[in-house]
């Protein structure tokens, strides 16, 4: 009878589905697990670790690779930060006294170039909140922004969470006012805000659709007429044609950037504006209607938002390469296919019975009616430990 009370939800706790696996699995496919990423200097994308057991100073924030994170910290305090843009492994470095890094031990004493925020002391969102995953009291779902790479509860981020299928991107508030010509963009491209109507009337949501009329109608009070509407479709169609005409163009030629018509510009003269206020949500390819003149160019460098240009900086762009290199199928099968057969047996052993001991987990968790905490999830990694104890004496004896 009690399986057959079980909701929906309930269900997908305890199914593993595949696909999320193997999306969670890109994040670090990219990533070499053996050989520490110091050496191919700040890389792009990769996923980054932080070691609370080496570092927990405040004023010494510093990340690791995965490498380190398995071969020099294995058996520390280690919690993931996800994926950092344009970092270089710290490992071994100043920052960890005398410890050194067991795969490179000669390194800078720092990395200059890198940028630490309070994730990498465990700490997310404007609410300071320690550990990303689990969320908050109000069951709020963490959201990273993809400038300054910070995780936000959906309910701090100063607007309603967008439910939109074509949502892509996030950029806080603070980072929208970094770069405040977005706020320009954001009211072209990104998706309508969600705001409240009324304290008194219980905090009814609404979506700003009309936001365009509005202020069409509060220049004048009056709609556009014809020839108007015709002049605003031939300057529409003119932009159009310019931006073709730049796509078309070869790579950074300051001549044909300043012979472009500036994207921002012609966008700022239509005078449709948006409240600007809260965190941006972000429709499917934003980025690439971002104008790309000489001017708008060091607008981007100056405000240090110029990755924003680059279409393979997106972590949709990053999983998707994890997932084509080096792996040409699933990340856990093209491993298995380089190892030997006991190996192979170890690894079946292993991922049956964290399946085993994770969907025992869910299910009281489920049972009781309570959230999984970091505390549970702590413990289940010790059954695993111990388990793979006990195999591995039996083995020996």
């Amino acid at each position: 009878m009690a399986e057959n009370n079980k909701t929906p939800n309930d269900e997908e706790l305890l199914n593993v589905d595949e696909e999320f696996l193997k999306e969670a699995m890109c994040v670090l496919a990219g990533c070499d697990p053996d050989n520490c990423s110091y050496s191919r200097g700040y890389v792009k994308r990769q996923a980054v670790f932080a070691c609370s057991t080496c570092t927990s100073n405040p004023e010494e924030p510093a990340g690791i690779c995965l490498a380190c994170a398995n071969k020099c910290h294995d058996g520390h305090e280690i919690f993931e930060l996800y994926t950092k843009r344009n970092f270089r492994c710290d490992c071994g470095n100043s920052k960890f006294g005398e410890f050194k890094c067991q795969l490179i031990p000669s390194k800078d004493a720092e990395n200059v170039k890198n940028r630490y925020n309070h994730n990498f002391h465990g700490c997310y969102c404007s609410c300071d909140q320690l550990n990303s995953d689990s969320g908050d009291q109000d069951g709020n779902e963490m959201i990273q922004c993809v400038i300054c790479e910070d995780w936000f509860h959906s309910g701090h981020l100063g607007s309603a969470d967008s439910e939109s299928e074509e949502l892509h991107e996030l950029v806080c508030e603070a980072c929208m006012n970094k770069a405040p010509f977005l706020w320009t963009y954001a009211a072209h491209f990104a998706v309508p805000p969600v705001v409240n109507v009324s304290p008194e009337e219980g905090d009814e949501e609404v979506d700003v659709e009309d936001e365009k009329k509005d202020v069409t109608e509060s220049s004048g009070n009056k709609r556009p007429s014809t020839s108007e509407r015709d002049t605003t479709q031939e300057e529409a169609e003119k932009s159009s044609s310019c931006k073709r005409k730049r796509e078309e163009m070869p790579g950074d030629v300051d001549d044909a950037d300043q012979a472009v018509v500036c994207r921002l510009e012609d966008l700022e003269a239509r005078g449709l504006q948006r409240a600007r206020e809260g965190a941006v949500f972000w429709s499917h390819n934003w980025r690439s209607e971002l104008c790309t003149c000489t001017n708008c160019k060091r607008a981007y460098l100056s405000a240090e938002v110029h990755f924003l240009m680059d279409p393979s900086d997106t972590l949709e762009a990053y999983e998707s390469r994890g997932l084509e290199e080096p792996f040409g199928q699933h990340p856990l099968l093209a491993c298995m296919d380089s190892l030997s057969h006991v190996q192979q047996l170890e690894v079946i052993y292993g991922v049956r019975e964290m399946t085993t001991t994770v969907s025992k987990l869910f299910q009281q968790c489920v049972d009781e009616g309570k959230p999984v905490t970091a505390e549970d999830v702590h413990r289940c990694f010790e059954e695993l430990r111990a388990m793979k104890r006990r195999r591995t004496n039996a083995g020996n004896q």
